[in-house]
C-alpha cells in the first residue's frame, strides 16, 4: 500500500509551532494553534510520531515504553537561534510491517539557506533510520548543522547505559538523578540503554562526533545527543555547496517482549506515594505599569539598572539588581531607604552567576532584606558556577521553555524538569531558599548575543494554553519546595491582561494567590503529558487545579478528593461554567482542549 501527503504551506503556517517574534521566522501564528499534524508509523514492534511542520520524529516507543522522545535535524545560527525548517513534499509508503517517509526542508532565515532532503525508514525488526543530505545554498556562520537525539526522563534517570567512541572502545555510565552541569558523556559514536528486561535499543550516528548534554540545565524534558562537540571552535564559517550527510540508527537488540499498552484513553490522577507535602511557595509577579486590582501578590519584580527609579507600589519590591559598580549599589540603597523590599537579587550583568565579591557588596549597602544572588540566565548557570551558599540568603535563577523549542507540545514536556532544577540546585546549596525568577513563556533576551536586546513576547501569553502551561510550572516547582516564584508581569502582552482584558492566565494566579501559605499535596499523573493537577490545602478546604495539557479533549479522573460537597468551575476557551456536586473520593472530568477545572471542597 502507498499513501502520499503533500500539506500545503498554508496550513503548515496554521499548525506549525508557535514561534516568538524574536526569532524573526516569517511564520505566522495563532494566540491559540491547533493541533499539530501528526502522522503515525509503525516499524514492526515500534510505533513513533512524525511532525511535518517542524521534520520532527517524537515519541518512538514500545507499547507504553519510550525508547526516544526526539530525533530532528537543527540549523542553529551564531547566536544559538534556531532556524525553523519549511518542509515540503512529505511522502510515505508503508508495507510488510514497515515504512519509508521522504521529506525536504528549507533552512532560510536572514543569510543562512540550508536545504535538505530527509529519509525515514522503519522495518518490521523495529528498527529505525532517520538519514538527512544537505547543501549550502549560501556561505553563512553556523554554531551546529546536524542530528539531535533526546533520551526520554522517566526511562533514562539514574539508569545504565553503554557508551561508545569514535575509536570503538566501549564503557558503562548512568544517566545522572540530578542535573549535570556539564556533558555526562563525550566522543559519541553509540549509545545503549534498557527498554525492557533482556532488551536494548542501541542509538548510533554517523557523519559527525556527537556528545550528550544534561537538557534539564534548561528545563528540557530530555538528555540531548547532538553534534558537533562544543571543545571545537564555534561559530564556523560554511562555505556556499558544503555538503553535510548524516544518520541515526535506532537498533533492538535481544528479546523483544510483547508491545503492550494500556490503550486507556482516562488520565489518572493521584496522591504520589511516599512523597511529603511542600508549603506553596511565595508567589511574586514581575512589575510593570498597571492597577493589580484583587490580586495579592506577595512581591512584585523590579529589574533595576543605575538611573532608574523604584516605582510605586503597595506590595514589597523584589529588586534585581543589574548594577556595574559599586557606585550603583549605594544609590540603589539610598532610593529605598522607606521603601518594603521583599529580598535584594544582586545580579551584575558582566557575570553569568554572581560571584563572592559582588555578594559582599551587596551586603555592605542594602540593608533590611535578605541579600542574595544566582543568575539572571538560566540554571544552567548557576548550576556551573555555583556559589558559596554560606554567602547567599537566598540563591535565584530564572526560566522558560522555548530555550530549544518552541511547539506547544515540546513546552508541556518542558514542565516536569523545573522540578528537578529546584531539587538540583538544593543538593548544592544546602538550605539557602531558591526563588525562581522570573517564570516567563517566552525567553525575555538571547544571552548568547553579542549585544543582548530585549524579546518581544509570545503571542500564546494571552491563550488558554498559557493558563494550563502555568498550572504546571505551579505544581513542579511547588512540590519540588521552591521558596519563591516569580510569573510574567503584572499587564500587557507578556503580563496577566492586555489592555484591561484579563488573560485566562491571571485566572490561575489569582487562584493560588487566594490559597498563600497553603500545603501543597503531590499528584502523581497516569500521563502527565496530558494533564496534571495542583492540590492546596489551607484551613480545611482544599482547592485543586486541574489543566488538559494537549489540543483534544481528555477524559481525567482525580483520586483521593475530598468527600462531599464541591464546587467546579471549569474554564475554556468559549467562557466558563460552574455546577455544585456532592461526590466520594473520586472526581470525573471531562476537559476540552487546555481547559482548566478549579475545584473548590
Amino acid at each position: 500500500m502507498s499513501l502520499t501527503t503533500d500539506l500545503n504551506r498554508r496550513q503548515l503556517l496554521r499548525l506549525s509551532a508557535a514561534l516568538p517574534l524574536a526569532y524573526r521566522t516569517a511564520l505566522a501564528q495563532d494566540a491559540e494553534p491547533a493541533a499539530p499534524v501528526v502522522m503515525k508509523l509503525t516499524a514492526g514492534p515500534v510505533t513513533l510520531e512524525f511532525e511535518p511542520a517542524l521534520g520532527f520524529v517524537r515519541y518512538l516507543k514500545l507499547g507504553d515504553t519510550e525508547i526516544l522522545r526526539g530525533i530532528y535535524a537543527a540549523v542553529r545560527d551564531s547566536t544559538w537561534l534556531t532556524v525553523l525548517p519549511k518542509v515540503t513534499g512529505v511522502r510515505v509508503e508503508s508495507g510488510e510491517g514497515g515504512f519509508k517517509l521522504s521529506f525536504v526542508a528549507d533552512c532560510t532565515q536572514g543569510p543562512i539557506s540550508f536545504l535538505w532532503q530527509g529519509t525515514i525508514t522503519g522495518d518490521a525488526q523495529g528498527t529505525v533510520r532517520f538519514e538527512m543530505d544537505g547543501q549550502a545554498k549560501t556561505a553563512f556562520q553556523r554554531n551546529r548543522i546536524g542530528f539531535c537525539v533526546l533520551h526520554p526522563l522517566t526511562e533514562c534517570v539514574g539508569r545504565e547505559y553503554v557508551a561508545e567512541k569514535s575509536d570503538g572502545s566501549k564503557s558503562r555510565g548512568q544517566f545522572p538523578h540530578l542535573i549535570s552541569p556539564h556533558q555526562p558523556v563525550m566522543d559519541l559514536r553509540a549509545i545503549s540503554h534498557p527498554v525492557a528486561n533482556g532488551l536494548m535499543a542501541e542509538v548510533r550516528f554517523e557523519g559527525d562526533t556527537f556528545e550528550m548534554e544534561d537538557h534539564r540545565n534548561w528545563t528540557d524534558g530530555n538528555f540531548k545527543t547532538y553534534c558537533t562537540p562544543l571543545a571545537k571552535p564555534w561559530p564556523v564559517l560554511v562555505p556556499q555547496g558544503t555538503r553535510v550527510k548524516q544518520a541515526v540508527t535506532v537498533t533492538l537488540k535481544g528479546q523483544v517482549p510483547a508491545a503492550r499498552s494500556t490503550g486507556s484513553s482516562e488520565v489518572v490522577l493521584e496522591p504520589a506515594a511516599g512523597r511529603m507535602a511542600a508549603k506553596l511557595p511565595t508567589i511574586g509577579l514581575g512589575y510593570s505599569p498597571g492597577p493589580l486590582g484583587t490580586l495579592k501578590p506577595a512581591h512584585l519584580r523590579v529589574d533595576w539598572r543605575a538611573g532608574d527609579a523604584l516605582p510605586a507600589a503597595t506590595v514589597p519590591l523584589e529588586v534585581a539588581a543589574l548594577v556595574t559598580s559599586e557606585e550603583d549599589l549605594a544609590k540603589l540603597a539610598a532610593l529605598a531607604k522607606g521603601r518594603a523590599i521583599a529580598r535584594w537579587l544582586v545580579l551584575p550583568p558582566a557575570e553569568a552567576s554572581t560571584s563572592q565579591r559582588w555578594l559582599d557588596l551587596g551586603r555592605k549597602h542594602l540593608k533590611d532584606a535578605p541579600v542574595g544572588g544566582g543568575t539572571n540566565q538560566y540554571f544552567t548557570e548557576l548550576n556551573r558556577q555555583r556559589p558559596d551558599p554560606k554567602w547567599l540568603d537566598v540563591a535565584c535563577y530564572s526560566l522558560n521553555p522555548q530555550v530549544h523549542a518552541f511547539d506547544n507540545r515540546s513546552l508541556v514536556e518542558n514542565l516536569e524538569p523545573q522540578g528537578a532544577t529546584v531539587i538540583s540546585a538544593r543538593a548544592f546549596l544546602g538550605a539557602a531558599p531558591i526563588a525562581v525568577t522570573p517564570v516567563t513563556l517566552a525567553p525575555r533576551f538571547n544571552p548568547q548575543a553579542k549585544v543582548p536586546t530585549a524579546n518581544p513576547p509570545d503571542r500564546r501569553q494571552s491563550s488558554l494554553f498559557c493558563a494550563a502551561w502555568t498550572v504546571g510550572s505551579l505544581k513542579y516547582l511547588s512540590e519540588a519546595a521552591a521558596a519563591s516564584i516569580t510569573y510574567f508581569e503584572v499587564a500587557g502582552p507578556g503580563g496577566l491582561n492586555g489592555t484591561g482584558q484579563p488573560f485566562p492566565v491571571q485566572e490561575v494566579l489569582a487562584a493560588v494567590l487566594g490559597f498563600a501559605g497553603a500545603a501543597v499535596q503531590p499528584l502523581a499523573s497516569s500521563n502527565p503529558l496530558k494533564a496534571v493537577a495542583l492540590s492546596l490545602t489551607r484551613a480545611g478546604r482544599r482547592r485543586l487545579l486541574v489543566a488538559n495539557l494537549t489540543a483534544e479533549p481528555q477524559l481525567i479522573r482525580v483520586n483521593g478528593v475530598q468527600n462531599g460537597t464541591r464546587t467546579v468551575k471549569i474554564r475554556e476557551s468559549t467562557g466558563a461554567s460552574t455546577k455544585q456536586e456532592t461526590g466520594g473520593d473520586r472526581l470525573t472530568l471531562g476537559l476540552n482542549p487546555y481547559a482548566i477545572a478549579f475545584v473548590d471542597s
